[in-house]
């Protein structure tokens, strides 16, 4: 793909509009450093030097979106807690749409505290309930198909907390078919849901592996001899009955399995890596992204690919702006 066809499918993806669902979180980070050991305990004393916060989860992936197309809307729950009130105000400050937010009353905001010190993680603190009461349900299916219909692309974000279920799923499904509505998924191995038909499904590895039933086995280079993710690729392709595999590889890159296709290997574009905190939501929207800006799955392969090595190398939950990623294939192509 050269720099005009990236220019052209990231033009045409700038005027269509996203609906992201899924479990919502704040990431929250605080910064410091570690001069001394604590008297108390074999542990580092952090001092902090800053804190930050950032849409995480479901959030984040809407987030990567926003930063090439003008129209994405989220649809989840927060809790009725400051925290909520936070990622509410940063998903707008962002341009995110919230029309599809609700506000749970007996669930709390997920929250996930990372502390770092000279660049490394020290500790994250979860706060969450894995539980969605179904108060609010209901109102929830009415609004997810109506956003449905109003979208372009609808990006499925599993974290396994408890939003997503197949009720859920299947209405989400029928809208995107009565209205040719193009849909991907990211999904968790501890929320099995069929959607059956979609445009895509990214897994990563492992996830890869427990969804197919089939023991994790190391890694093997090259990718293309790695026999046993060979055939889990080529399982879950036709188990899932979806137009596109994408297997997320760390620091392998991707392969890409689609029926009557070989299966396609992208390497990594990263140069460093700082911190994998997100990539994988990076890597399922500017796949999404792409293959809705009229990109073929392997083209869209690429982008994400290109995409998820550049926010590795930042420290914190990154995204990746369109003029990164236009210079990293600009690199590519002059090496």
């Amino acid at each position: 793909m050269d720099q005009a066809r990236l220019q052209h499918i990231l033009d045409t993806a700038s005027s269509k509009r996203f609906l992201v669902m899924g479990d919502l979180m704040l990431d929250e980070f605080v910064w410091g450093n570690v001069a001394r050991i604590s008297p108390e305990a074999p542990v580092p004393v952090v001092e902090v030097q800053s804190e930050s916060s950032y849409p995480g989860g479901a959030a984040n992936v809407a987030r990567n979106l926003r930063g090439f197309a003008s129209s994405v809307t989220i649809l989840g729950v927060v809790g009725p807690d400051t925290s909520g009130e936070k990622l509410t105000l940063l998903l707008k400050k962002e341009g995110i749409s919230v029309d599809g937010l609700f506000t749970e009353p007996s669930v709390p905001t997920i929250v996930k505290t990372r502390i770092i010190a000279q660049r490394q993680q020290v500790v994250r603190v979860d706060r969450e309930q894995r539980s969605i009461a179904g108060s609010s349900r209901s109102d929830i299916l009415a609004r997810a198909q109506s956003l449905v219909s109003q979208a372009d692309a609808v990006l499925i974000e599993d974290y396994g907390k408890g939003f997503l279920d197949q009720r859920l799923a299947d209405a989400v499904l029928l809208a995107a078919q009565e209205n040719e509505t193009i849909v991907t998924f990211d999904p968790n191995p501890k929320n099995p849901l069929a959607c059956p038909g979609i445009a895509a499904i990214k897994p990563n590895r492992s996830e890869a592996f427990a969804a197919a039933g089939i023991p994790l086995t190391p890694p093997v280079y090259p990718v293309e001899a790695d026999s046993s993710l060979l055939n889990v690729g080529i399982h879950l392709l036709n188990h899932w009955n979806v137009g596109a595999l994408i297997i997320t590889l760390s620091e392998q890159g991707m392969i890409l399995f689609r029926k009557d296709h070989p299966p396609y290997h992208t390497p990594t574009r990263a140069r460093e890596i700082s911190d994998v905190s997100g990539a994988g939501d990076t890597s399922i929207s500017l796949y999404t992204l792409g293959i809705t800006g009229g990109a073929t799955p392997e083209e869209a392969a690429e982008m994400a690919n290109h995409a998820a090595g550049i926010v590795v190398g930042k420290l914190g939950t990154a995204t990746c702006s369109r003029s990164e990623l236009e210079e990293s294939f600009r690199e590519q192509f002059s090496s």
